[in-house]
């Protein structure tokens, strides 16, 4: 998907230049934390004509801004206005989800889970998992009852994993049907008194 979002910019880049451009301003950091919530922090970038490169880069290596790493290490990671470095994008990524970003720490798990630019490590991708999942991240408290069926991480974790999804809100109607689906899956590996105690708990942050 987000492969596709950037072709759908590039006839868009090739269209502007040579025209006059209209100064953007840069985001503030709520701005950029909705943008990355939807996915569309790359995107938005793009549809500024790539101006606030320096901003960007700025506000992640000078200011350690934690958002605007994760922005910085995603443009980096798939060249988006910048020369593609992986590597260093990566880095950018890491330091993002060290600070805590809920974002980064979700995507680093799930970058761990399917091998995205990194070698499939699961032990490390319930690591950041786990963290988004104490957070109320949805997508890490899924992607992590998928991996606790499939036999991966410790049954200890399995309480508080299904707490959080018992307590997850969502008006999705596909989204609540696999919310159940893995609380039942999850439900088959606990006593039926550590789930009812889980039911009573709150796990979260």
């Amino acid at each position: 998907m987000r492969t596709l979002i950037l072709f759908m910019f590039v006839g868009f880049i090739s269209s502007v230049q040579g025209q006059n451009l209209t100064a953007v301003q840069i985001y503030t950091d709520n701005q950029l934390l909705n943008l990355i919530k939807e996915n569309k922090h790359l995107s938005q970038v793009v549809i500024d004509d790539c101006q606030l490169v320096q901003d960007i880069e700025a506000r992640a290596i000078k200011a350690k801004m934690p958002s605007y790493q994760f922005l910085w290490g995603d443009m980096l990671a798939y060249g988006v206005c910048v020369k593609k470095d992986i590597a260093l994008g990566l880095h950018y990524m890491r330091l993002a989800a060290d600070q805590g970003l809920i974002e980064g720490l979700e995507q680093m798990g799930r970058y761990y889970h399917i091998g995205k630019f990194v070698q499939v490590d699961i032990a490390q991708a319930i690591v950041f998992l786990k963290a988004a999942a104490a957070m109320n991240n949805l997508a890490a408290q899924m992607r992590l009852a998928t991996l606790y069926q499939q036999g991966h991480g410790s049954p200890l974790d399995y309480p508080a994993l299904y707490s959080q999804l018992h307590h997850a809100i969502t008006d999705n109607k596909s989204t609540h049907k696999k919310i159940n689906q893995l609380k039942q899956q999850l439900a088959k590996k606990m006593p039926a008194k550590v789930v009812n105690a889980a039911k009573k708990s709150d796990y979260t942050n």
